[in-house]
C-alpha cells in the first residue's frame, strides 16, 4: 500500500531498468514523488501503476558527459538523487567509462550544483581500482568521483542481483532450455552471493529516507554463497532439465569471449571473463562493519525462496511441469 504523499522528491536515473522499477516502486510506497530520469520515457510507462496518479513522472536524461544539461535538468528541484546507470558490456558510446566512471562523475556534479546532500551510489562488489576488468576499475573511478563531490553520498555494492528481469539465472534458464551443455567458466569455483533485486530496493530506499550512515559504502549480498556451478546445479533443478556443466579453463575462455563478444547480445565478453577470476562475495570487513543489509535491518531472502516464481517459464511444460528432470 502507497504511503501518503510526504512532499519530496527523488530524481533516479536508470528508473526504468531491472532494479531501477523496485527502486520506484519503494520510493513511492514511502510516499515520495519519483523522477525517473531515462534515455527513453517512452518506453517507461511500466512505472506509472506503481504510484497514485501524478506520483511517477519519467523525463529524458543521458548521463554520458556530453548531455550533461540533461542531467542537471533532471535533478533540478529534488530532495534526493539516487544513480543506479550501469551497463554489463560495452556497445558504441555506452563505454564503461563514459556510463560508469564520467556519468557517475556528472551526476555527483550536478547533485553538488543543485546543493543536493541526499545521493545513492550504485556500484559492485568488484569495483576496485586495480582491478583487470574496466568493468571493475570503472565503477571505482565512478565511487571516487561521487564520494570527492558529494562527501556524503551512500555506495551501494550488490554482489550479482537476482530476480524476475535478471540477466544470470533467465540467461543461463535460457540456453539450457536449447542446449545440453552449460559452460562453467574457469571450472565454475568463482564464489557468489546472490541478492535479490527487492532486497537491494529497499537498502537503496532507506538510504534515501536517512536510515544509512552518510559517507558509507555497503555491501549486498544474500544469505548464501553458492559457486557459479552450484547457482547453475540449483538453476537446472528449478527448471527441471538436466544439462551438463562443462568445465571451460580460463585461457579457452577468453578466446571463446574474443568471438562472443563480437556478436549481437554479447553472450560472453574478456572483460566478464575477467571477472569471474574473482570471487563476488560481501567482505569480512563489510560485516563486521554493519555494512551490509543486515546492518539496514534488512532479512535478504534466499534465492531457492524466489527462483521458481520467475523461472518456470523454461521447464518443459512451464507452470504444469512435474518435478521429475527432463
Amino acid at each position: 500500500m502507497t504511503a501518503p504523499l510526504n512532499g519530496k522528491l527523488a530524481t533516479v536515473f536508470g528508473g526504468s531498468g531491472f532494479l531501477g522499477r523496485y527502486v520506484v516502486r519503494a520510493l513511492a510506497q514511502r510516499g515520495w514523488r519519483v523522477r525517473a530520469a531515462v534515455r527513453r520515457p517512452d518506453l517507461a510507462g511500466h512505472l506509472q501503476p506503481y504510484g497514485v496518479v501524478g506520483q511517477i513522472q519519467a523525463v529524458q536524461a543521458n548521463i554520458r558527459p556530453e548531455y550533461r544539461w540533461s542531467v542537471e535538468r533532471a535533478v533540478e528541484g529534488a530532495d534526493a538523487v539516487v544513480n543506479l546507470v550501469g551497463i554489463l558490456a560495452e556497445s558504441g558510446r555506452q563505454t564503461f567509462a563514459a556510463v560508469q566512471a564520467n556519468g557517475a562523475r556528472v551526476v555527483a556534479e550536478a547533485t553538488a550544483k543543485a546543493g543536493i546532500d541526499t545521493l545513492v551510489q550504485l556500484s559492485a562488489i568488484g569495483a576496485d581500482p586495480a582491478s583487470a576488468a574496466d568493468y571493475g576499475r570503472s565503477k571505482a573511478a565512478g565511487e571516487a568521483s561521487v564520494r570527492e563531490r558529494v562527501p556524503g553520498a551512500i555506495v551501494m555494492r550488490p554482489s550479482i542481483v537476482f530476480g524476475p528481469e535478471d540477466q544470470f539465472f533467465n540467461r543461463f534458464a535460457a540456453i539450457a532450455r536449447l542446449s545440453p551443455v552449460l559452460p562453467l567458466i574457469g571450472g565454475g569455483e568463482t564464489k557468489f552471493q546472490p541478492v535479490y533485486v527487492g532486497d537491494v530496493a529497499e537498502a537503496v530506499a532507506r538510504a534515501v529516507e536517512g536510515r544509512a550512515t552518510p559517507g558509507t559504502v555497503y555491501e549486498l549480498g544474500g544469505p548464501e554463497v553458492k559457486s557459479f556451478k552450484e547457482c547453475m546445479e540449483l538453476m537446472l533443478e528449478t527448471i527441471g532439465r538436466r544439462r551438463i556443466l562443462a568445465p571451460v579453463p580460463w585461457g579457452l575462455a577468453h578466446v571463446q569471449a574474443r568471438i562472443l563478444q563480437a556478436l549481437p547480445g554479447a553472450l560472453l565478453t574478456v572483460d566478464q571473463v575477467e571477472m569471474l577470476k574473482h570471487d563476488n562475495v560481501v567482505s569480512a570487513e563489510a560485516i563486521a562493519q554493519g555494512r551490509t543489509l543486515a546492518g539496514l535491518g534488512i532479512e535478504p531472502k534466499a534465492l531457492a525462496a524466489v527462483l521458481a516464481g520467475y523461472l518456470w517459464p523454461y521447464r518443459v511444460h512451464g507452470q504444469f511441469t512435474k518435478s521429475r528432470a527432463a
